[in-house]
């Protein structure tokens, strides 16, 4: 078989080099000739682990290329997938659709024979529909199927999750569009993996319902924390206690600064205004939108009370920008409301993350980026730790003390332990779990 991934982001190269690996052929078109000319010498667009190697490989193999030329790319393609951006749009909080709705329009001009098209794009409600119109529209004489096919991928563990899904989510509407999907994902067939095949309509809400679920998790586990730090308790072994219970289970029961990343927020956002504009809201997802907001917030005013109500003239070390580890991703990072709001009460800023320094130099300033974690804790008066690198947790506490002016650490992610750090000496502030005494 042979496919057309149009995009080279996190989801289309994904996806793309994923496919070639079950034996497809397929060839990835951007419109960005620098990223294709980098992706040509392996160089690639994103940090995701294990990416790097395996594109080297299906190149190698000849079943996997990348290229600008759409036409050419869509031409003989048995299915072409949609994989563009569909960033929350200014202003009113909605899906922007033009990239998805200009990939239609691009893709129907080169239609050559019966062609599935294929949305694994992010997309609302309708949007299926109104690429199935765009192409009608553009080529009255076009032999093709509208498919969604959304994408259920982890930053920092997408290519393990598209191996070996939970589920494969399918809205094929024609018998002819059900024996292409089928045929894509032959491999997963044999290894068992639930495949769930609905309407266009179904396939689009269930990516929504699964996202904005999950968000609801996260910001039910983080304002119970809140509640645990009030009356005294543990959140840790409160979510292990309701965890334990099948009916709930205990992913996404971790506190922290509130979610964040390139889903979660427009995603819950989006669902959220389609839900209103059809008439039936979603007061639930409408809340956590709202929480979740507010927990920036006040994520910076935690750092600032544990440094004794002000950091003005101080230097905080903050560790960690992405939104999660194992991803050099900066959308709706939780650092681009803290890092601000601290420098705003007056802070210096010292940061150090692994792989996200050179997308946090477009989006932070004024902020003195280190080479290292101990660099970064030079001379600072208090550290802050906002994303969970492994690498952090391995730390040498001794010399964490030591290269810090004061022993304060506000873990926003709770990778120490409360005892430990109180054992060494540091006055240690986390989520959801009593503060160890000022030092």
């Amino acid at each position: 078989m042979r496919i057309a991934m149009i995009g080279t982001g996190y989801v289309g190269l994904v996806s793309g080099a994923c496919f070639s690996e079950f034996g497809v052929d397929v060839v990835c078109v951007d419109k960005d000739a620098s990223k294709i000319e980098g992706l040509h010498q392996n160089r690639m667009p994103i940090y995701e682990p294990g990416l790097d190697q395996l594109v080297a490989d299906n190149v190698k193999a000849g079943r996997l290329s990348f290229t600008t030329d759409l036409k050419a790319a869509v031409k003989g393609a048995d299915a072409v997938f949609i994989a563009v951006g569909t960033p929350s749009r200014r202003g009113d909080g909605h899906a922007d659709l033009s990239y998805v709705y200009a990939a239609a329009k691009e893709i129907a001009e080169s239609i050559d024979g019966y062609t599935v098209v294929v949305t694994k794009s992010t997309v609302p409600v309708g949007t299926g529909r109104e690429v199935e119109r765009i192409i009608k529209e553009t080529r009255p004489d076009a032999d093709f199927d509208v498919v969604s096919n959304p994408e259920f991928l982890r930053e920092g563990s997408a290519i393990n999750d598209f191996m070996r899904p939970d589920r494969v989510v399918i809205g094929a509407e024609s018998e002819r569009s059900r024996a292409v999907m089928k045929q894509l994902y032959r491999v997963l067939y044999l290894i068992e993996t639930p495949i769930v095949f609905t309407s266009l309509e179904t396939s689009e809400l269930i990516k929504y319902a699964a996202n904005t679920f999950l968000a609801a998790k996260i910001t039910f586990i983080n304002e119970i924390a809140d509640l645990c730090e009030a009356v005294g308790a543990d959140v840790h072994d409160v979510a292990k206690g309701i965890g334990l219970d099948g009916r709930i289970g205990k992913k996404f029961l971790h506190p922290g600064p509130g979610y964040g990343g390139s889903c979660f927020p427009k995603d819950t956002l989006a669902l959220v205004r389609t839900a209103r504009d059809k008439g039936a809201p979603l007061r639930i997802i409408e809340t956590v939108v709202s929480i979740n907001d507010e927990r920036k917030r006040r994520m910076a005013d935690k750092i600032i009370a544990a440094c004794g109500g002000s950091v003005k003239g101080k230097t905080i070390a903050v560790l960690g920008l992405t939104f999660k580890p194992n991803t050099d991703d900066m959308r709706d990072s939780r650092s681009l409301e803290i890092v601000p709001a601290l420098q705003a009460a007056g802070a210096k800023i010292q940061a150090f993350d692994p792989e996200g320094m050179n997308e946090a130099k477009h989006m932070l300033k004024d902020i003195t980026f280190c080479e290292g974690a101990y660099e970064t804790l030079e001379g600072a008066d208090a550290l802050a730790v906002l994303t969970e690198w492994n690498e952090f947790r391995a730390l040498n506490m001794s010399r964490v003390k030591a290269a810090l002016s004061a022993p304060i650490v506000v873990d926003l992610r709770n990778i120490w332990s409360p005892e430990e750090m109180a054992a060494e000496g540091f006055q240690y502030t986390s989520i959801g779990r009593p503060s160890s005494p000022r030092a």
